[in-house]
């Protein structure tokens, strides 16, 4: 839920020296002959759980496939599309929410923790996509939003209804600051994510209560322990139901000041025309990880290697750190790290330094990379330049797929799907592109349906009107299009993932970059612990040819002899000799070592 922002760069931080390639295996192997021949039954290290070698898929489910007609996305639509998913590699889906909801936030916005919404179905519709998936191999995670309800979730109805209600203190109540007059004395300075005051009056009972959200999106109250029961038992009823894992939205908000102390103002406005504020009485106080520890050694207790993966934007690696339970490992097993995904711009130093980060900075734990979600434009046009973006979207790709991380992908991401945001205000459907036009023209465009093939509503709905425009994008940016097509992102994700799922050093390796002083390519090594040849992935972060290192002393070291296994530029297929390679602009080769 929480919207990305650039963050700020840092200084680079060079820790590899060349002698640890010195240790870099230089014995002969046969070359993976079908990367893309997968069987998505992937091999790994027996005492590996699964989600560390996963490709996670997050479906937006409006807008992946209507099954009904009725212009919106569906389970049964998703369990129709479920052979794709498996074609491509996915090994889990995280589900974007599908609760009973008034759609204020589109399903962000949760009014009954334990059911299914009718527009997308019925808990027997989701028992048979768990029972579908579950044949493929793939598993289902859920969305779970524990730091707001719905204004029409039961606990706020009965909490709203007086001041001494059992259920009052369920959520953040308070007076308004003394001297003023409602409505125009909130608590305090506090402003919402989606613009202007965080605190809605309520005449009825003469006080404010607390939103970080939408006005309709009431916060709960952390501090009271029946609300955390309340949750943790709605986070059982689905683990009893069967899903891996779940991920859970905006995560880091759960508490804020007890004082209510006013925020520190900055300088600027938002989108909205409010003053920025430090978000630091709000946002990520510590008190967050002791129900973080609570939650993970609750859901330990089930079997099958359930997963915690969390919305973490966080300022440095160090915060995220934390997110693990740094050296205990007690908390989260999966919060994602946007300081990679989210630089938006290929700048090959940066990459490098957030990379390494996640590789020494984290206590061994595994690192999520994520570059895309339903909340931000798409990333080949946020680090696009507008004439290169396929090979943008491939080279980002190929970062995700072979570094050692758990990878998460969005919807449509594998075609190249454009973010197409509406033209006129008055198409709007996000409410933050209502509130916010034309400075900020909302979400909807990275939400579109998605695009099958070239028929009525590139194939997502047979319906006259879908709830979101299709994009006209459709008639050439489709799979049907992109499956007969060799060179196209679909096939590059389809083979990357392939290639990921079957090298061991790939799987397993470690990861050591390489000619770490070149400001235009980011090279590195995923060196295979079993002493077996390794791979070097190198990337062309500019818009010019570039030579594959800028200090030919690394090719000396790693040997001239190579075997190229994936490359975005046809002409370098047939590679053999590190010396002879020129990477074209934003180009991405990886190749076996000899």
């Amino acid at each position: 839920m929480i919207l990305a922002v650039s963050p700020s760069s840092r200084a680079v931080r060079m820790f590899f020296a060349s002698l640890a390639l010195l240790a870099l295996s230089s014995i002969p192997c046969t070359a993976q002959t079908n990367p893309a021949a997968n069987t998505n039954t992937a091999m790994h290290q027996s005492n590996d759980p699964w989600w560390k070698h996963a490709v996670f898929y997050e479906i937006y489910p409006r807008s992946f496939q209507d099954s009904d007609g009725d212009g919106i996305g569906d389970l049964n639509g998703i369990t129709q599309r479920l052979d794709y998913l498996q074609s491509l590699g996915v090994d889990a889906i995280w589900l974007s929410p599908i609760y009973p909801s008034p759609q204020i936030d589109f399903g962000y916005d949760i009014s009954d923790y334990e059911n299914i919404d009718p527009q997308y179905g019925t808990l027997a519709d989701f028992d048979r996509l768990v029972a579908e998936a579950k044949k493929r191999n793939i598993r289902i995670l859920m969305d779970m939003v524990m730091n707001h309800t719905s204004d029409k979730h039961k606990w706020f109805v009965e909490s709203a209804s007086s001041k001494t209600n059992p259920k009052r203190d369920w959520y953040v109540w308070r007076d308004g600051k003394p001297g003023g007059t409602p409505p125009n004395n909130p608590p305090n300075n506090w402003i919402s994510e989606f613009g202007h005051s965080a605190w809605q009056y309520d005449p009825k009972t003469n006080q404010y209560y607390y939103h970080r959200f939408y006005t309709q999106q009431p916060d709960l109250n952390w501090r009271n322990p029946a609300v955390e029961k309340a949750m943790f038992d709605s986070v059982r009823f689905w683990l009893d139901r069967g899903v891996a894992g779940f991920r859970f939205d905006a995560i880091p908000t759960l508490f804020e000041d007890p004082a209510l102390r006013d925020a520190k103002e900055l300088e600027g406005t938002n989108a909205y025309g409010d003053r920025k504020q430090e978000h630091d009485l709000y946002d990520n106080l510590p008190e967050v990880h002791d129900v973080m520890r609570r939650l993970r050694s609750m859901v330990d207790q089930y079997p099958g290697d359930r997963v915690l993966i969390g919305e973490t934007y966080l300022p440095n690696v160090q915060e995220l750190d934390k997110w693990y339970g740094g050296a205990k490992h007690d908390e989260l097993q999966l919060p994602m790290d946007m300081q990679v995904g989210f630089t938006n711009k290929l700048d090959a130093n940066l990459l490098r330094q957030r990379i390494n980060d996640a590789e020494t900075k984290i206590h061994d734990n595994h690192p999520l990379f994520v570059f895309d979600n339903h909340d931000n434009i798409r990333s080949w046009e946020r680090y696009g330049d507008g004439v290169h973006n396929k090979a943008i979207a491939k080279l980002l790709a190929a970062l995700l797929f072979t570094s050692r991380s758990s990878a998460l992908m969005y919807y449509g991401e594998e075609i190249g799907m454009v973010t197409t945001p509406p033209t006129r205000v008055e198409d709007v459907k996000d409410p933050i592109g209502v509130t916010g036009w034309p400075q900020e023209k909302g979400r909807d465009g990275e939400r579109t349906p998605m695009q099958w093939d070239d028929s009525k509503n590139a194939g997502f709905s047979t319906a006259d009107a879908t709830w979101l425009p299709v994009p006209s994008s459709y008639h050439t940016t489709s799979v049907k299009a992109e499956e007969t097509e060799p060179n196209s992102l679909l096939n590059w994700h389809k083979q990357l993932i392939a290639l990921r799922r079957s090298d061991p050093a790939l799987r397993n390796g470690k990861m050591v970059m390489v000619d770490v002083n070149n400001p235009s390519v980011l090279s590195f090594i995923r060196q295979d612990a079993a002493g077996r040849p390794s791979i070097l992935v190198s990337l062309n972060c500019t818009g010019q040819p570039q030579p594959l290192f800028a200090d030919q002393t690394y090719a000396k070291t790693l040997g001239k002899s190579v075997q190229t296994l994936l490359t975005s530029d046809p002409s370098l297929q047939n590679a053999t000799n590190l010396y002879g390679i020129t990477l074209p602009p934003y180009g991405s080769w990886i190749g076996r070592l000899k």
